[in-house]
C-alpha cells in the first residue's frame, strides 16, 4: 500500500484486527504494520501469530505489531481491554475479521451448526465491539468483514444457508450500530466480500480458484479501514468479482 496525501494516513493509526492468523486478516495486518501503523493482531493460533510477526518484521524491522493469542468467543475480553489501555490507552480502528464457514446442505444441517455460525460470525464481533468501542477515539472506524453471501439480492449458494444468514445479521448489526455510535463520532461499515483465495475458501470449496488473492483483498481491507470512514457510515459495501 503506497502512502497518500490523505490526512488519515499521515498520522500512524492504532488498529486491532481479529482473525489475523491466516487469509485476509493475516495480509491486512502485515499491510498495516509495514506501513507504519500500530497493530494488535488477535487469533487463536500461537504458531500462526508468531509467523505473522516474523514475516512482518522481516519486511519492516521497525514495524509495531503485537501478536496476541485470543479467542473472541471464549476468552475474557476484560484482559484484552486492560492490555489495550496499558499499551495504547485508546485506539482508532477495529477490524472484525474473524469468522467461520460451514458448507453443508440444509437438510443435513443441525441446530448446532446454525448456532455455531451465529456465535462466531455475529456474537464474537458483538463481544469485541461491546468491550472495545469505549476506547475508540473520535473519528474512529469499526469495519465488520461480511460476505456477498449475506448481501441482499446477491447470488446465493447451496450449502451456505447458515453462513449467509449469519453474515446478513452482521450486516444489519452494522447498520444499527452506525446510528447509535455516530453520536460518538465512530463510523461503522461492513465490507461484503466476495471470494478470495484463503484457507477457509479452500476448505469450503475444494478445487475452486478465486480470481482474487488473499493479499490483494487484505490490502483493500487495510486501505478501507484507514480511509473508508471519510466517505461512508452504516454502509454494506460489496467487494466482489465472484461470490461463492
Amino acid at each position: 500500500m503506497q502512502s497518500t496525501s490523505l490526512e488519515d494516513q499521515k498520522a500512524p493509526q492504532k488498529v486491532i484486527i481479529t482473525g489475523a492468523s491466516s487469509g485476509i486478516g493475516f495480509e491486512a495486518a502485515i499491510e498495516l504494520a509495514i506501513n507504519g501503523h500500530e497493530v494488535i493482531a488477535l487469533a487463536r493460533s500461537k504458531e500462526k501469530l508468531e509467523n505473522l510477526q516474523k514475516i512482518t518484521l522481516s519486511i519492516n524491522p521497525q514495524a509495531k505489531i503485537y501478536a496476541i493469542v485470543f479467542d473472541i468467543l471464549n476468552d475474557d475480553e476484560q484482559s484484552l481491554v486492560d492490555f489495550v489501555k496499558r499499551v495504547w490507552g485508546s485506539f482508532n480502528i477495529l477490524i472484525n475479521n474473524a469468522g467461520k464457514l460451514i458448507n453443508k446442505p440444509f437438510k443435513e444441517m443441525s441446530e448446532l451448526d446454525m448456532v455455531e455460525m451465529f456465535h462466531m460470525n455475529v456474537m464474537g464481533h458483538f463481544r469485541m465491539i461491546k468491550a472495545l468501542y469505549p476506547l475508540i477515539e473520535k473519528k474512529g472506524h469499526i469495519v465488520n468483514i461480511g460476505s456477498m453471501g449475506g448481501f441482499q439480492g446477491s447470488a446465493k449458494f447451496a450449502g451456505l444457508s447458515a453462513y449467509s444468514a449469519s453474515k446478513a445479521a452482521l450486516h444489519n448489526l452494522t447498520e444499527c450500530l452506525a446510528q447509535e455510535l455516530g453520536a460518538e463520532q465512530i463510523s461503522v461499515n461492513a465490507l461484503a466480500l466476495g471470494s478470495a483465495q484463503t484457507e477457509m475458501l479452500e476448505q469450503a470449496f475444494p478445487g475452486y480458484q478465486s480470481p482474487v488473492q488473499a493479499y490483494e483483498m487484505g490490502q483493500y481491507v487495510a486501505d478501507f479501514a484507514l480511509n473508508g470512514h471519510r466517505f461512508f457510515n452504516g454502509k454494506i459495501l460489496p467487494v466482489a468479482l465472484s461470490t461463492p
